[in-house]
């Protein structure tokens, strides 16, 4: 009787723990509210699951403890059970790839419209470039990377020339506007992610990966890696800022190019 108290408590205390517990996702801020809608679908699911198949354990071990003069009757087969789990076990597993699959499909379908915005990172900072007047990033390389030029920016290609470059960890996006993130590593795996975003993507050595979304109410949202990537891990942070428009436009215009950086780092003749 102590194993089926212990698994009838299990099932009630996992369902308060949930029910009353203080922790939930912080309020979107993004298009991907159909990533909530399927990890709600999941959970519930699963949930379901979890306090049925404990509980028929607390029943089993309840209904057929151990009494004396009892004895077993040995029936291995049950075609009739086996088919009604197997179909009940379908029906879920469908039921959770269903939703994921259709958000897949959203995730990997980047809006023609979309801007694209790079974020690089390395031990253990975040950069970021945006496309110049052109709207185009110009091409990089991770061999190219110097002091001079962190980000590694081809310096023969004329796309480049006018990119935006942010050093510091604070990123600015507009409302409203569909954007394309596309993620490099100059260093080690790392994983860019906004709570808020919801969406996330490995940052992978010798890859170029993305994901795209729309920024929905302007703030200030915190950036976090998702990845262990070395001691200084849980140091490094950085911020997305979603503007209005004329705040967008207004930090914009006072960021530098490649160009401009580049002058800056070349030796000044002496006077």
């Amino acid at each position: 009787m102590a194993v089926v108290l212990v698994l009838v408590l299990l099932v009630v205390g996992s369902v308060l723990f949930h029910m009353l517990s203080p922790w939930w996702w912080t309020p979107i801020a993004s298009n991907w509210s159909y990533i909530d809608s399927t990890l709600v679908i999941t959970f519930w699911i699963t949930g379901i699951v979890f306090v049925a198949v404990v509980s028929f354990m607390a029943y089993c071990v309840f209904r057929f403890r151990h009494r004396p003069g009892n004895r077993a009757a040995y029936e291995p087969e049950n075609r009739k059970l086996e088919w009604m789990l197997a179909s009940v076990t379908a029906v879920g597993v469908a039921a959770m790839l269903a939703p994921g699959l259709v958000v897949w499909n959203q995730f990997v379908t980047v809006p023609d419209e979309a801007v694209p915005v790079e974020v690089v990172a390395q031990q253990w900072l975040w950069s970021f470039r945006l496309p110049g007047a052109d709207g185009k990033l110009g091409r990089s390389d991770t061999r190219d990377v110097t002091p001079e030029n962190p980000l590694g920016l081809n310096r023969n290609d004329s796309a480049g020339l006018d990119d935006v470059i942010i050093e510091g960890g604070e990123l600015h996006l507009p409302v409203g506007k569909p954007v394309r993130v596309l993620l490099r590593s100059v260093d080690v795996l790392h994983d860019f992610y906004v709570p808020e975003f919801r969406a996330k993507m490995d940052m992978i050595p010798g890859m170029v990966t993305y994901f795209w979304l729309t920024p929905t109410r302007t703030g200030t949202f915190e950036i976090l890696c998702a990845e262990l990537c070395g001691v200084g891990h849980s140091q490094m942070r950085g911020t997305v800022v979603v503007d209005d428009e004329a705040n967008y436009q207004t930090w914009l215009e006072q960021q530098q190019t490649f160009t401009q950086l580049l002058a800056l780092g070349e030796p000044q003749p002496a006077n």
